[in-house]
């Protein structure tokens, strides 16, 4: 296995502009090789080492190419992904995984037989809140955790046009966009739940996807909350958790995103640090004392996904987001959307 992974990205919208190709290119073992363009000239431009194709063809054809990421919509996820393993390439799809969760156990039995490392984008779990919350819950700050809450809160009351995440098709709606990403830190936190309730909503004017939910998922002795909506003017914050010692409150969401969208690199130091004005807030007993006040945010890092994908390609450590977790992530929004037209709570198979 070569030093270097030859990495080909099949589209050049917002997820591969934003996400994948500056943090791809902050990863020293991996070189953007190609990049699937269907028209225009951007890409090019942008990207000038890499070399620009039309139709991923040419990215199936090509022996050099390691790894194939796919950040086309939603619903073309599961063939170009398909048509990858069977080029016996490694595949990162851009999450949502699939728009079925059959789908999505087809690409785990495919990766298994062509031996290939199968990965979903769900570099959320990088986010410098989720990494905080997490070391909290890991070191018992707040005793036995009871309630969870993780939100998503937007305001954009007006629709994009031609946008097809607000398209009338399987895998739009924010259920499928922001809601694979709070599943995915929920089950990476707390595992499957014995059952959820889901209350999923269209919102705004002339909406034809959903633009707003509530998930409740159901634990023995947690009650955790997942909700985002595209009319939240004034945003609550993005995680309370309560506990039998103590609470933690988080507002503000992590910065790569918007350092990423205005052009900088994951490369720059102190990357994913915030200011101290968005840190949380702990009020706790713990060891005997009672403590209230500020925790400094660990730094995010979202290139530390890619890191993973190349270790575990080239045998040196194990993959973190496996696609078994991404074929649950899916199979709860199934249960999710089962929940909402039934008006009733449903048992989680497992």
């Amino acid at each position: 296995m070569p030093s270097t992974l030859n990495v080909s990205v099949i589209g050049f919208g917002m997820a591969a502009r934003v996400f994948h190709l500056p943090v791809i290119q902050s990863v020293p073992t991996l070189r953007l090789k190609t990049i699937v363009e269907r028209s225009g000239d951007e890409a090019r431009q942008r990207y000038p080492a890499a070399e620009i194709v039309r139709e991923a063809t040419a990215v199936w054809q090509d022996p050099t190419i390691d790894l194939v990421v796919i950040t086309t919509p939603n619903p073309s996820h599961f063939d170009l992904a398909r048509q990858a393993l069977l080029a016996n390439k490694h595949v990162v799809v851009e999450k949502p995984f699939t728009t079925t969760s059959a789908e999505a156990q087809q690409l785990i039995d495919l990766a298994q037989q062509k031996n290939r490392v199968l990965s979903v984008h769900h570099n959320r779990r990088w986010d410098n809140d989720f990494l905080t919350v997490r070391k909290i819950i890991e070191g018992n700050y707040l005793g036995q955790l009871v309630e969870y809450e993780a939100h998503y809160d937007r305001f954009r009351p007006a629709l994009k046009t031609g946008a097809w995440r607000e398209a009338a098709q399987a895998g739009s709606g924010i259920l499928f966009d922001l809601g694979a990403h709070l599943i995915d830190q929920a089950q990476v936190l707390f595992g499957l739940p014995q059952a959820l309730t889901a209350d999923i909503r269209t919102q705004r004017v002339g909406a034809q996807a959903d633009d707003n939910f509530e998930l409740i998922f159901h634990y023995p002795d947690l009650k955790v909350t997942l909700k985002a909506g595209m009319l939240v003017r004034e945003p609550g914050p993005r995680f309370t958790l309560h506990g039998t010692a103590g609470s933690f409150v988080k507002y503000g969401l992590d910065p790569q995103e918007e350092a990423l969208k205005q052009g900088r690199s994951p490369s720059e130091t102190n990357w994913g640090l915030e200011p101290q004005a968005q840190w949380g807030r702990l009020n706790t007993q713990f060891n005997g004392l009672h403590f209230e006040g500020q925790i400094e945010t660990l730094a995010g890092c979202y290139p530390a996904f890619y890191q993973n994908v190349a270790d575990a390609i080239t045998g040196q450590a194990e993959l973190i987001v496996k696609p078994e977790q991404a074929h649950h992530t899916i199979r709860l929004i199934e249960l999710a959307l089962e929940s909402n037209r039934q008006r009733r709570t449903v048992e989680v198979d497992r």
